[in-house]
C-alpha cells in the first residue's frame, strides 16, 4: 500500500493553488464539476504522493491540518529556497528530546541538529490557511525504513550521484576480483538499490 493524496482543507481554493503552485509543486489536476464541487491536485517536487484541496472535497476546518511532512537532503538549502519563493519559512530548528519534534513550537531548539544526525533538523511553514508543514532532514534511511524492491530518485543529479558512488565501488569490487566484470549494469543495479534500502551491498 502506497500513500497516494493527503486531503487538506482550505478556504479560497485559488488563493491555495497560487500558493503551491508558486512553490515549485507541480499542478496535476484543477477540476470542477459546478460551483459546488472542485478539485486541485498538486504535487511537491520528488514526491510520489500528491496533495489534493478544493470545494467539497474534505469536512475538516480550514487550516486545520498540522504537522504535514516534506522530507530534504538539506535543510538549510530548503530554507533558502523557501524564503526566496515567499513561504515564510521558521528558522532551521532542532528538538529538545533529540528523537522527533514535539507539537507546536514546544521544546524547539534554534538551529540544526548539533551533530547533523539525519532525521535530526526541521524547519516549518504554513500556507494561507494555517495548514502547518514541517520540513525533516534525512540524509540517510536507518536500515529497513526502505522497500528494497522500490528504488527512486528525486532529480537527474540524484541519479548521477548514485551512478558515481556506485562506479567507484564497482571499481573497488573489479579490483578484488582481478577482472572485468562484463555484467557491470547488474552489479550497478544492485548496489544502488541495496544503498538506497539500507541492505548488503554486492561483494
Amino acid at each position: 500500500m502506497k500513500l497516494e493524496v493527503v486531503v487538506i482543507p482550505v478556504s479560497d481554493v485559488d488563493r491555495a493553488k497560487d500558493f503551491y503552485t508558486a512553490l515549485g509543486w507541480r499542478l496535476d489536476a484543477d477540476i470542477a464539476t459546478g460551483e459546488d464541487f472542485r478539485v486541485v491536485q498538486v504535487t511537491p517536487p520528488g514526491s510520489p504522493a500528491s496533495v489534493i484541496f478544493g470545494t467539497s472535497v474534505t469536512s475538516q476546518a480550514p487550516g486545520s491540518a498540522q504537522g504535514l511532512h516534506l522530507i530534504v537532503d538539506d535543510i538549510e538549502a530548503a530554507h533558502a529556497e523557501l524564503t526566496r519563493l515567499g513561504a515564510g519559512p521558521s528558522e532551521v530548528f532542532h528538538d529538545a528530546g533529540g528523537v522527533f519534534h514535539h507539537a507546536g513550537t514546544d521544546a524547539r531548539v534554534p538551529g540544526p541538529d548539533p551533530r547533523r544526525g539525519s532525521y535530526g533538523s526541521f524547519l516549518s511553514f504554513s500556507d494561507p490557511d494555517g495548514n502547518g508543514w514541517v520540513l525533516q532532514e534525512i540524509t540517510t534511511r536507518l536500515p529497513g525504513r526502505l522497500d528494497p524492491s522500490v528504488t527512486t530518485f528525486t532529480s537527474a543529479s540524484d541519479l548521477a550521484a548514485a551512478l558515481r558512488r556506485a562506479a567507484a565501488a564497482h571499481g573497488e569490487h573489479e579490483a578484488r576480483i582481478g577482472a572485468e566484470d562484463p555484467d557491470w549494469p547488474a552489479w550497478y543495479a544492485d548496489y544502488m538499490v541495496s544503498e538506497q534500502a539500507g541492505t548488503e551491498s554486492p561483494s
